[in-house]
């Protein structure tokens, strides 16, 4: 895991832990480059938007390196690109994990593992209740099931296949076609509405 800063950021309990290829950026598969790197439409205001509510985590898996095609000079290389192009300024992320293990391999922080997610939710304070893993695959859902927090799936365009519906029906996993979506639908929810607006909470109780 890599803190993105040593500054502390204003304290909140609530947290997005977000996947990186195919929800931010499109999957180029085994992406090395920086000049490869395309942001998904809508991602940078989406990004924008979670930010005022949320702390947010990047999470992503790259077995890429494990595998040997590419190392961390260059993965590290492809998200200084993604962060340039977002361009929202200040570390974007609280923390990046980005687990290196390939499939067979004895997984630390690879995804499903929820390892990231429940080191974050003790170093930063967070309240599980109030946060959600976000990403496109079965492996995204399940860490964040596996941290006792919420999860959803983006789809971006792509069809979801039966067996993941099937899994995503039996866990009560919502199903969105953009960040953005996935975010606004987040923030609109009465509970994370009401832990970011004190305003709201009091009258609520009122």
């Amino acid at each position: 895991m890599h803190n993105a800063s040593e500054k502390s950021a204003p304290r909140q309990s609530r947290a997005l832990f977000i996947d990186r290829d195919d929800t931010i950026i499109r999957d180029a598969c085994y992406l090395d480059r920086p000049e490869g790197v395309v942001l998904l439409p809508g991602a940078r205001r989406a990004l924008q938007r979670a930010r005022r509510t949320h702390r947010l985590f990047l999470f992503s898996n790259q077995s890429g390196i494990g595998r040997g095609y590419y190392g961390w000079e260059q993965a590290d290389a492809v998200n200084a690109r993604m962060f340039r192009l977002l361009g929202i300024g200040d570390p974007l992320f609280d923390a990046v994990c980005m687990a290196p293990e390939s499939p067979g391999r004895p997984a630390v922080y690879r995804k499903p593992s929820p390892r990231f997610i429940l080191e974050c939710i003790d170093q930063f304070a967070l309240d599980p209740d109030a946060c959600w893993m976000v990403g496109d695959r079965l492996s995204d859902i399940q860490a964040g099931l596996r941290a006792g927090i919420r999860a959803a799936l983006v789809t971006h365009g792509n069809p979801v296949a039966p067996e993941l519906a099937d899994y995503l029906r039996a866990h009560a996993v919502p199903v969105y076609p953009t960040l953005g979506d996935c975010v606004a639908a987040i923030q609109a929810d009465p509970a994370v509405a009401a832990r970011a607006d004190p305003r709201r909470a009091a009258a609520s109780v009122g």
